[in-house]
């Protein structure tokens, strides 16, 4: 009787997988897209955790997001807002999303907005930085924020427009190509970088941003092999919680 429930139990599991259907659809803020963001939240990846028992690149992602939000000026201001409890820290699950690494999501980042086709649920992530001095890794330099500036006033807007032109994206389809072109969805995302540039160049050439912009764009995704990464996390997120 039990083993004919887990049985029962597992092939539910597995039509729900197999008929996901992860669709990108647009790009949005994190306050106004995600149920339940505010100014003073901060999402995060992994299990519920209190600010003293935070990682030390937790902790540094938490410090960048508090700068690049505006709320602290620098370090030490940072630091302090964050012990204060003002701050609601929430895991990334418990809002319908995901991020790489330290998982840091804050209220005026750009966030990928993707839907289950089949069942009708929503996932969210961050955009990919790069590697190197990043964010999700914990690093807070001037150099970092100003990169997700950039990411916030040039990079969200060009391709949330981009993206108004072609239409939703199929991702089960350019995952499962990537998978056979070598990218195995975490470490290696060269493939699948490739594929969504593909996908969207035609589109970015005919936003009305200026040619330099475009350029610009183009360049930070074709010297980024993980900018996919983000789009395969909230894949997976949104079929798995169907």
């Amino acid at each position: 009787m039990v083993q004919e429930r887990i049985e029962a139990a597992n092939k539910k599991v597995m039509e729900t997988i197999l008929n996901g259907q992860p669709t990108l659809l647009d790009i949005g803020v994190a306050e106004e897209v995600i149920p339940g963001m505010t100014k003073k939240t901060i999402l995060h990846a992994g299990p519920p955790i209190k600010w003293e028992k935070m990682s030390g690149p937790l902790k540094g992602a938490v410090i960048g997001a508090l700068i690049y939000e505006g709320l602290a000026v620098d370090e030490k201001e940072a630091t302090e807002l964050a012990a204060s409890g003002e701050i609601s820290y929430n895991p990334c699950h418990h809002h319908n999303a995901v991020g790489p690494m330290a998982g840091v999501v804050s209220a005026s980042m750009p966030v990928w907005i993707l839907q289950n086709k089949k069942y009708g649920n929503h996932s969210y992530c961050t955009l990919n930085e790069g590697l190197g001095k990043v964010l999700r890794y914990g690093a807070y330099s001037d150099e970092v924020i100003k990169r997700l500036k950039w990411m916030e006033n040039l990079l969200a807007p060009l391709l949330k427009q981009a993206l108004k032109l072609h239409g939703p994206i199929d991702l089960k389809t350019m995952i499962t190509q990537a998978l056979q072109m070598g990218d195995e969805g975490h470490n290696r995302n060269r493939a699948g970088t490739s594929l969504l540039i593909r996908e969207l160049a035609p589109y970015i050439i005919q936003t009305k941003f200026s040619e330099k912009e475009k350029i610009e764009v183009l360049k930070f995704i074709d010297s980024n092999d993980h900018f996919f990464l983000n789009l395969t996390m909230p894949a997976a997120k949104c079929t798995l919680d169907a």
